[in-house]
């Protein structure tokens, strides 16, 4: 099943908002903060031996790298909005 079809409801929705190429970005951040979500709780069961307390390193960077995906998304829907 394609993301198309997944999260059929959501595109409509934000595109019908927003416009499609911001409302499918917006749908994108939604996918992210889900994405985040998971990983989160994956990092309380998966502790780091070195850093009581915080997550495993690879958890650590997947968390990174899908908060600075989210913030490049965020700053694309800023720019699409001001034109």
């Amino acid at each position: 099943m394609s993301v198309f079809d997944e999260r059929h409801e959501d595109l409509e929705r934000y595109e019908f908002q927003m416009g499609v190429p911001r409302g499918r970005l917006a749908a994108t951040l939604d996918a992210l903060t889900d994405a985040i979500v998971l990983v989160g709780q994956h990092g309380v069961y998966c502790q780091s031996a070195r850093q009581p307390g915080k997550p495993a390193m690879d958890v650590q960077l997947i968390l990174k790298l899908l908060n600075d995906s989210k913030a490049l998304v965020s700053s694309t829907m800023e720019e699409l909005k001001k034109k």
